[in-house]
């Protein structure tokens, strides 16, 4: 933590890194204005209202929203879509062969595969848009077609607003625009965190004087040492030993160097967590906006009483390590790797190149992917478990929101350092 802020402090000292730095910052400063602006035409009450009885799908779009999403604004669906569309473009790009020969064409054909995200953001955008319209329509004032276009249209303008905002940053600031605005609305939920303890303790929730100190300090402890597990799984890897033979070029003897194959833990990231979430969150919304008032046992238990029990925790975990799985092959080749080690003249010590490579490598992989799993599924239910057992609604500290914190930050600080680093070079060239 401390090298995080030391690598901060030296980049403020460089006037072009400060620039991009207070770049960033005012960028972020609109972005959070923005989650104050309401949507004309909405009881934002009502609204707010709806989406406290929606489910663990709003609540967890509230929180990556940083409370728009509550509170009825222009950036209420944050940048939902644009995640959609970049996950649906990925899993085209695996597809559709025309796609994954863009992707191959380098700097242009990422250019046009991001074209077509954006297309993408702005359809979902507008069709999220009319789902929500329709679906909180008892908190619209003056239902009518007028309505109708003011109320989706902000919806996706602001969206849209939101992605151009982000890709801002990414060019002329520093870090992953579309991150650091998710790690923006992730953070602003932290002092309403702390509030809720404080209110928590107040009430005697925790038990009296002594009794709820203890518990509070527990709950605490339990947040430091979910961030230091996720950095420690974040920066995890494992590294495969890899061989490259001497060969002769003309009257030059290249190769013979050992380097190594490196593997995250986490290779895929919080995804599995998002699509898990959506998955498990579905049911429960539908029957938010169909009947929410319902009397049947089967509909109150996924609107009400879902996220207080186990079987629904069992069933999340195990669609997190599912999709840990599937996102991980998608991502990781492990016969387009051996293939490229081959042509180079590199090769596993004691493994034979082609397909026992590859076979050796798909094995390290399904033990590293079963690890990041078991962890993911740990880190995603842990809310649930605590829920459970504190009766602490909406544990915005544990689980998803550190995971996407603590990315965020350590690769914003890895941009600062390679930042750095090219211009000590460029000062050592000149």
């Amino acid at each position: 933590m401390g090298g995080m802020f030391e690598t901060v402090r030296n980049a403020w000292k460089i006037p072009d890194l400060r620039r991009k730095i207070l770049f960033t910052v005012a960028m972020l400063i609109i972005y959070r204005i923005g989650t104050h602006i309401p949507v004309p035409g909405l009881n934002a009450d009502q609204f707010r209202q709806l989406v406290e009885s929606g489910g663990s799908l709003f609540g967890f779009i509230d929180i990556i929203t940083g409370g728009a999403f509550k509170l009825a604004t222009i950036f209420a669906m944050s940048i939902t879509p644009y995640i959609n569309s970049s996950i649906i473009m990925q899993l085209l790009t695996v597809a559709i062969p025309r796609l994954e020969q863009l992707q191959k064409e380098g700097e242009e054909g990422r250019k046009i595969i991001g074209q077509y995200v954006r297309y993408g953001t702005v359809v979902l955008g507008f069709l999220q848009a009319i789902g929500l319209y329709f679906g909180m329509r008892s908190a619209i004032m003056n239902p009518g077609i007028m309505s109708f276009i003011t109320v989706t249209l902000t919806f996706t303008a602001g969206t849209a607003f939101l992605m151009w905002l982000g890709e801002q940053i990414t060019e002329y600031g520093i870090g992953n625009g579309i991150s650091l605005i998710i790690f923006a609305g992730i953070v602003s939920r932290g002092p309403g965190g702390v509030q809720t303890l404080i209110q928590y303790y107040n009430a005697n929730a925790f038990g009296p004087g002594i009794i709820g100190i203890i518990v509070i300090l527990l709950i605490l402890a339990i947040f430091i040492g979910i961030i230091a597990a996720v950095v420690w799984v974040t920066q995890a890897e494992r590294r495969i030993p890899v061989q490259y033979a001497k060969r002769v070029v003309g009257r030059k003897m290249y190769g013979g160097q050992s380097t190594h194959l490196p593997i995250k833990v986490n290779l895929a990231g919080v995804i599995p967590i998002i699509f898990a979430m959506s998955i498990m969150a579905f049911p429960s919304t539908i029957f938010s906006f169909v009947s929410p008032n319902s009397t049947n046992p089967i509909v109150r238990w996924f609107v009400h009483d879902a996220q207080k029990s186990l079987l629904y925790a069992l069933i999340y975990a195990l669609l997190v390590m599912f999709f840990t799985f599937f996102y991980s092959v998608i991502q990781f080749n492990p016969i387009e790797i051996a293939n490229h080690m081959k042509k180079n003249g590199g090769f596993i010590p004691g493994i034979r190149p082609g397909k026992p490579t590859s076979d050796y490598i798909s094995k390290v992989l399904n033990r590293i992917t079963w690890f990041g799993g078991l962890f993911l599924a740990v880190i995603t239910i842990l809310p649930n478990i605590l829920q459970i057992f504190t009766k602490i609604n909406n544990v915005w500290f544990a689980g998803t929101g550190v995971l996407i914190l603590v990315g965020v930050a350590l690769d914003t600080v890895k941009q600062i350092e390679s930042q750095m680093l090219m211009r000590h070079y460029k000062g050592f060239l000149e």
